[in-house]
């Protein structure tokens, strides 16, 4: 009986070891790579600043509305240009508000910043690029060249903000893989901007 109890403590002295040593090894800090999607529950409160958690409150809502514009697209345009870019922004962005909302829930932080300052058009939106609800709702009416128009005009205000926010998180934020986000947004964003440009005959 005394050696069945004293196997029993010995297991359950391993089962615990292992779980602190699976515990610690979620937490320690991964190498310059890029963050793959399991670990972001991994991400510690001092991996990331207010920067980092204003980057991704700002840039979900608009990645949001990014995709939306995008999806008009479709049924609308009459540009195999635009229906290509369209397509190229809602599958670049869609996966990219899934990251930063990850990261979000990881550090505790509310998806939505406080006041809901930046989503749906709202206050001081129209300053990262945002498009007003009065905005959306042209684009929802144009179609054809006039549509075509309409989009590569409206999404080149949209991008400009976005790469001024990533420009800022690339100068303020300390989480890396979000470094590495704005750096991506910026340079995907701004070669999108010079195709659409372009396109209207202004690039």
């Amino acid at each position: 009986m005394r050696r069945r109890h004293h196997l029993g403590l010995a297991a359950a002295g391993l089962a615990l070891a292992a779980t602190l040593v699976a515990c610690g090894s979620g937490d320690a800090p991964a190498p310059s790579s890029s963050t793959t999607a399991g670990s972001g529950s991994a991400v510690s409160a001092g991996d990331h600043n207010a920067a980092d958690v204003m980057f991704a409150q700002m840039m979900i809502p608009h990645h949001q509305q990014a995709v939306e514009m995008a999806e008009l697209a479709p049924g609308r345009a009459t540009d195999p240009a635009v229906l290509t870019l369209a397509q190229q922004i809602g599958t670049a962005q869609a996966p990219e508000i899934a990251t930063m909302t990850g990261w979000l829930d990881a550090w505790g932080e509310p998806t939505a910043m406080p006041g809901g300052g930046h989503g749906g058009g709202g206050h001081g939106t129209e300053g990262m690029g945002m498009m007003s609800e009065s905005d959306m709702a042209a684009l929802r009416g144009a179609s054809g060249p006039a549509f075509d128009r309409m989009f590569c005009e409206m999404m080149i205000r949209h991008h400009e903000g976005a790469i001024e926010m990533a420009r800022t998180e690339q100068r303020d934020g300390r989480f890396p893989d979000a470094v590495a986000l704005a750096g991506t947004i910026v340079s995907t964003q701004t070669a999108e901007v010079a195709t659409m440009k372009g396109l209207l005959g202004t690039g």
